[in-house]
C-alpha cells in the first residue's frame, strides 16, 4: 500500500514539473492575479497568453499587469526605438524590467517602456495580420446599389514589415453611369534604432470621379515614430515618389516627379475603440504650381470573435485633375468585418 502511495505520489509530482516546465510564462497582475502560461504576443497595449486550462487565449490589457517573469525568447520594442532580442523578468516590486539577451548582456527597463512583443520562434501565421470588412446597401428609389470590400494583411520579421491593402467600391443605379473606385497598395519598412524607419511602397488608384483609369505612385524615403507607447504611435515621414498616370478621357497620360510628406496617428487605448489618421501631401517638382493630397480616417470598434464595424473616409485631392472642377474625390462607407 505504502509502495503504491509513493508511485502514485512521484507521478503526482513528474506531471506537475512537466506542466511547470510546458508554461514557463507567468504574469501578475496589478489586482494580484496571477497568470501562468505562454507568452504569445504584445501589440498595440494587449498581451496575449496561452493557457492549459482555456480553450482560448487570454488577451490581457498591458496597463494592468504589475510583473512578468518568462525565459523564453521575444523580440521585443521599446518606446525609445531599441529593438532587443532576448528574455524578460520584473524585478521585486515590479518598478524595473531586466531583458537579458542570448550573450548575456543585461538591460533594464520599466515594464511600461515596452510596447511590442513577440516569440523569436513564432511561426508564420502568428507574425500575419489579416483583415476584410465589407458593407452592401441597396435602395429602392432609382434601384440604387453599392458593393464596398476593403482588405488588408501585413507581416512583422524582426526588423522589417510587409503590408499590403486592396479596397474596391462598386455603385450603380438606374440611367447614372456606374461609379467605381479601386485602390491598392504595398508598403516595406525597415526598422532603424531611435525609432527611425526606412520604407518603400508602391500605391495604385482608380476612379471615375476623377476619370483615373489607373494611377501608379512609387514611394521611397524614411521617417521617424516620435511618439510609440501601448497607448498610440504617432510617426512623420518624408522621400520623394514618382507618379505615372492615364485616364479615361482625352487627356493625355502624365508622368511626374513629386516629393511627399506626411504624418500617421493610431489610437488604441480608448476602451473598444482604434482610431487610425494619415495625411500625406505630394509637391510636384517636375508639373510648377500641382499638388496633391492623400487623406484618411477609419475609426474601429471591437467585437467578440474578433469582428468589427468600422467608419472609413477617404478623401484625395488634385488642384489640376483631368476633368476642371473635379478636384476632390472622397469616399465615407460603413462595414463590418473580420481580422486574424
Amino acid at each position: 500500500m505504502k509502495t503504491g502511495l509513493r508511485l502514485l505520489s512521484l507521478i503526482s509530482v513528474l506531471l506537475f514539473a512537466k506542466s511547470v516546465s510546458a508554461q514557463h510564462d507567468s504574469l501578475i497582475l496589478k489586482n494580484g492575479d496571477v497568470i501562468v502560461g505562454e507568452i504569445k504576443s504584445l501589440d498595440k497595449g494587449v498581451l496575449t497568453i496561452e493557457t492549459d486550462y482555456s480553450k482560448k487565449d487570454f488577451t490581457i490589457e498591458w496597463s494592468g499587469i504589475k510583473r512578468i517573469y518568462s525565459k523564453a525568447s521575444f523580440l521585443m520594442i521599446l518606446s525609445d526605438g531599441r529593438r532587443l532580442n532576448g528574455s524578460v523578468q520584473s524585478g521585486t516590486g515590479g518598478k524595473s524590467t531586466k531583458i537579458t539577451s542570448a550573450d548575456g548582456v543585461e538591460t533594464e527597463v520599466s515594464i511600461d517602456d515596452i510596447v511590442f512583443l513577440k516569440g523569436l520562434k513564432s511561426d508564420f501565421i502568428s507574425r500575419l495580420k489579416a483583415s476584410i470588412d465589407m458593407g452592401l446597401s441597396f435602395t429602392k428609389a432609382n434601384n440604387l446599389q453599392q458593393l464596398t470590400i476593403n482588405s488588408s494583411a501585413g507581416y512583422m520579421a524582426d526588423k522589417w514589415q510587409l503590408d499590403a491593402n486592396y479596397d474596391i467600391i462598386r455603385s450603380a443605379q438606374d440611367s447614372v453611369e456606374t461609379t467605381k473606385r479601386t485602390e491598392g497598395a504595398l508598403g516595406f519598412k525597415y526598422f532603424l534604432q531611435q525609432n527611425w524607419f526606412a520604407s518603400a511602397s508602391i500605391n495604385f488608384l482608380s476612379n471615375t470621379e476623377q476619370a483615373l483609369k489607373l494611377r501608379t505612385t512609387g514611394k521611397l524615403g524614411g521617417g521617424k515614430f516620435l511618439r510609440h507607447t501601448n497607448q498610440t504611435y504617432w510617426a512623420l515621414g518624408a522621400g520623394l515618389s514618382f507618379n505615372n498616370e492615364s485616364f479615361t478621357n482625352n487627356t493625355a497620360g502624365r508622368n511626374s516627379l513629386e516629393a511627399f510628406t506626411g504624418s500617421e496617428l493610431n489610437l488604441f487605448d480608448i476602451g473598444d475603440l482604434n482610431l487610425l489618421s494619415s495625411l500625406w501631401v505630394y509637391p510636384s517638382l517636375t508639373e510648377k504650381g500641382r499638388w496633391r493630397t492623400d487623406f484618411g480616417l477609419d475609426v474601429k470598434y471591437d467585437l467578440p470573435l474578433d469582428f468589427y464595424v468600422k467608419m472609413g473616409l477617404t478623401l484625395n485631392y488634385d488642384n489640376k485633375p483631368a476633368i476642371a472642377g473635379n478636384e476632390t474625390d472622397y469616399v465615407l462607407a460603413f462595414t463590418i468585418g473580420w481580422e486574424l
